[in-house]
């Protein structure tokens, strides 16, 4: 994982840092606003707590859900180019043509071949992505908070907080990381002028192809590094 890393941040720094610096944080601004808004007010507003001010474990998991697919969503534009920038080192190793110049070229350019439904291309494994790994990580989230804080000596503070996260990240790559997977590839395939995938016909069919071709643990490439970000 870390050699692959260098290995492209050697030859491409310059393009990494304008990933980091510009195309990321706009992804998560859309992504992470969306879902924690939606996920706040269905907690606090629609769903509500119980008189003991517990978040029942059923309406985290909807609340998760539904917080994931909206924020995902309304997100979907700018994580298609974040990913499609992304496998421009891949192209750039193998020899093959760079296809954009820059972040305003990605979307000019997706606009141009696929209109505005180029720009939700692969949008269904994304929000099916979002829901199992909100899912994962809202609701284990709360869950184990709301656990340690009753039943062990720790307190609602950093260290609580922290353990908390570890264990929903976790939650959430297990759940999540195939989704991602698959997800990647549907937005990378090749597609016609209609903005129709010409490698996969669906979200299942890309499944299916992944493990007949590569074996069900293909599903998990990336499992270490998506753990450690979440």
């Amino acid at each position: 994982m870390f050699d692959t890393w260098l290995k492209n941040y050697n030859k491409f720094s310059n393009e990494i840092m304008y990933l980091y610096v510009m195309k990321i944080p706009a992804v998560h601004q859309v992504y992470s606003g969306g879902r924690m808004v939606t996920y706040e007010h269905l907690r606090e507003v629609v769903f509500g707590k119980s008189e003991d001010e517990h978040y029942p474990l059923w309406k985290s998991v909807i609340g998760g859900m539904m917080a994931g697919v909206i924020g995902q969503f309304l997100a979907n534009p700018t994580d298609l180019v974040k990913v499609q920038m992304q496998m421009e080192g891949k192209r750039k190793l193998e020899g093959k043509p760079l296809r954009f110049r820059g972040v305003h070229h990605a979307f000019a350019k997706i606009l141009a071949e696929g209109g505005i439904r180029g720009l939700w291309a692969g949008w269904v494994p994304n929000i099916q992505r979002a829901a199992l790994v909100n899912m994962g990580d809202l609701t284990t989230y709360d869950t184990v908070k709301h656990y340690l804080v009753l039943n062990t000596p720790l307190e609602d503070n950093i260290m609580t907080h922290g353990l908390s996260s570890l264990c929903s990240g976790l939650v959430a790559s297990i759940l999540g990381t195939p989704a991602d997977v698959i997800k990647s590839r549907i937005m990378n395939q090749p597609r016609d002028k209609q903005g129709r995938g010409l490698l996969y016909k669906s979200s299942t069919d890309c499944l299916i192809q992944a493990v007949q071709g590569e074996g069900f643990m293909s599903l998990y490439k990336g499992f270490l590094p998506s753990w450690l970000r979440m």
